[in-house]
């Protein structure tokens, strides 16, 4: 799946439009490398986000299969370290 894709499929961020954005922007890093928005993402991946004044990193666990889930089975995809 890619990036873009699973940041809105887990409920990272609200929209895909925001989650290529921030890909495009190079604030986005897979295992620490910047990656674009078509990047696949798999299982055990580290995935790292900078914002102005923090970073988020979360470990992939799954990969969802659905479109979008639910915001509550949100830990059984991704585990932010």
């Amino acid at each position: 799946m890619r990036i873009d894709k699973f940041l809105n499929c887990v409920n990272i961020t609200k929209r895909r439009a925001i989650s290529e954005d921030m890909c495009k922007s190079g604030v986005v890093s897979i295992n620490e490398i910047i990656v674009k928005p078509a990047k696949v993402v798999k299982v055990g991946d580290i995935i790292t986000i900078k914002y102005l004044k923090h970073s988020s990193n979360y470990e992939v666990l799954e990969i969802p299969t659905t479109k979008t889930i639910p915001k509550t089975m949100q830990s059984k995809y991704v585990k932010e370290l």
